[in-house]
């Protein structure tokens, strides 16, 4: 019998598939709520440490007389942060249980590190924010909340720490989750699940707390096996960005031209009507490779090689998109995005975009207003963006683009923006606004004047 998240028309192979659970998700909180040290507890009490790595802890927690092994040191990685107590770069750790695969991103909780977790929860599906049951909920805290809302985490868990320090206080819980739920819930957070943890003593991360016997619900490995993740790809539009063209010309296959790449959401089918962006020209899937076979079908996020009945110009940068589901493609772009280079963004400054497979010149033509996350109030005309700050942009790109908007496709709505002298990373974007609901902009986008030195689009 096929899943509720397995197209209609899949057969066995394909349900097989497609049934493989993979959880991305991140951790994120104040400093010193005890981020690394749940991580640390999670990978150690799944019996996911090998033993080298766990004798290493031990010894390197002797030397710095502790008497127990510090689990934190599992993920603090480099030495500034095992100097430093802190984390200070995306920790990527990838463990499985009986239930599921996880690839977890262990991001750091200092306000000059947003933007490092900005890059750690841009493709997780569940976050984990830390919360010191001492302190409540803090200014850190509602920034987190505001950076998963922003990237379209679709849930999120509130894991309320050191309860052995408050005595186990159900009252103390359940202030600190209606606070943060209510919070997040004004975001837009679609799911919210909160959960009492003590992540030095191991109570209600892997094993439920026999100090706790007010709560009900699931521990925190618990929830990260049994959340629901798996959407339906048919209920998404095909996006099917191309990568590479293949063309043996071989005695054996002189005729073939397969367009190959990843699909980025949605499923193809053979004998589907499509458009190419952005040159809008159409055609009919006449036939699907996957893994060396042909198939009728094939869904998000396989990677195919897609042949069409029509003899197309089609390069890589190029999007094959259902007819009947297209989408416009466009040389002007406003965006939400989060600045990452040390090097501020301004007005007027040449960059790369790149999207999905394809990269293309383009201006800021104007920066209308940057989001204080502390209170979302938005402040117009900064002027500029620094590290770690987000705000709104207007685009103008060389070439028309595909963009969807970033609430409806998280792949097809995000970009980047690069700097064209040495390819660095300068801005993640989320085309359109990504807090439509929680946040009214102040500022209306103005055209720039044009420039003469080959930048004008």
């Amino acid at each position: 019998m096929n899943s509720p998240s397995t197209p209609v028309g899949f057969g066995a192979h394909d349900a097989e598939l497609a049934a493989t659970s993979l959880l991305r998700f991140a951790t994120a909180g104040s400093v010193d709520d005890g981020k690394s040290t749940l991580v640390g507890r999670l990978l150690h009490d799944s019996k996911s440490v090998l033993t080298d790595q766990l004798e290493a802890v031990e010894h390197a927690s002797r030397s710095r007389g502790q008497d127990t092994p510090d689990l934190a040191l599992l993920t603090d990685g480099l030495r500034a942060e095992r100097e430093q107590g802190i984390t200070i770069d995306v920790a990527y750790r990838y463990f499985a249980t009986p239930r599921r695969r996880f690839i977890l991103a262990d991001t750091p909780g200092h306000v000059q590190y947003t933007r490092n977790m900005v890059t750690g929860a841009s493709t997780a599906e569940l976050a984990v924010v830390l919360v010191d049951a001492r302190n409540g909920v803090v200014e850190q805290t509602r920034r987190h909340a505001a950076v998963a809302a922003l990237l379209r985490v679709p849930h999120v868990v509130l894991a309320v720490n050191k309860m052995d320090l408050v005595d186990y206080s159900e009252e103390v819980f359940a202030s600190i989750a209606e606070e943060f739920t209510r919070y997040a819930a004004s975001l837009g957070v679609p799911e919210i699940t909160a959960v009492p943890i003590s992540a030095l003593v191991g109570d209600n991360v892997v094993t439920p707390s026999a100090h706790m016997d007010w709560y009900g619900g699931p521990t925190v490995l618990e929830h990260l096996e049994t959340v629901a993740v798996t959407d339906d790809p048919s209920d998404d539009p095909a996006r099917f960005p191309v990568q590479y063209v293949i063309r043996p010309q071989t005695p054996e296959h002189p005729d073939y031209r397969g367009y190959a790449g990843q699909i980025a959401s949605g499923l193809l089918r053979v004998g589907q009507p499509v458009t190419v962006l952005p040159s809008g020209r159409t055609s009919t899937i006449e036939a699907l490779d996957v893994l060396g076979r042909s198939v009728d079908v094939a869904w998000a996020p396989q990677s195919v090689t897609v042949l069409l009945a029509d003899d197309l110009d089609i390069s890589r940068g190029d999007m094959i998109v259902p007819t009947d589901a297209t989408v416009t493609a466009s040389q002007d772009l406003t965006a939400t995005v989060c600045h990452l280079h040390d090097t501020p963004l301004t007005p007027g400054a040449r960059v790369l975009l790149k999207h999905t497979t394809r990269t293309v010149k383009a201006i800021v033509k104007e920066i209308p207003s940057r989001l204080t996350l502390d209170d979302l109030s938005q402040h117009p005309e900064p002027g500029q963006l620094v590290a770690n700050d987000i705000g709104r942009v207007v685009l103008r790109t060389s070439e028309p683009l595909p963009v969807d908007a970033y609430a409806d496709s998280r792949r097809t709505g995000s970009f980047l923006l690069i700097d064209p002298a040495d390819g660095s990373t300068l801005t993640a974007g989320m085309a359109g606004d990504a807090f439509a609901e929680a946040v009214q902009d102040t500022a209306a986008a103005e055209p720039a004047a044009a420039d003469d030195d080959g930048w004008d689009f």
